[in-house]
């Protein structure tokens, strides 16, 4: 009875915290293309171009080490500095 639980237990943690992972990885998608839009049309007097720029490329090899979490929070600081 108490493996039954417990197996049960697991499996809905399991199944709960999928799209939490799922979200961040839509996230990064999405802050990315956002972000990516927005540094093409900056202007080349932009004061912050360095910087935006430096934190997308971060962005960027964050998503492709997986790092999806990370990937969000650097393309939404970057988008903070465009604005």
């Amino acid at each position: 009875m108490k493996r039954t639980a417990l197996a049960c237990l697991f499996m809905s943690a399991a199944v709960l915290a999928s799209p939490v992972f799922a979200a961040d990885n839509d996230l990064c998608t999405s802050k990315l293309q956002e972000l990516e839009a927005k540094v093409n049309a900056l202007p080349a007097t932009s004061t912050n171009a360095p910087e935006i720029k430096r934190l997308l490329a971060s962005a960027k090899t964050s998503k492709a080490a997986g790092d999806d979490k990370k990937c969000a929070t650097e393309a939404i600081q970057a988008l903070a500095l465009t604005n």
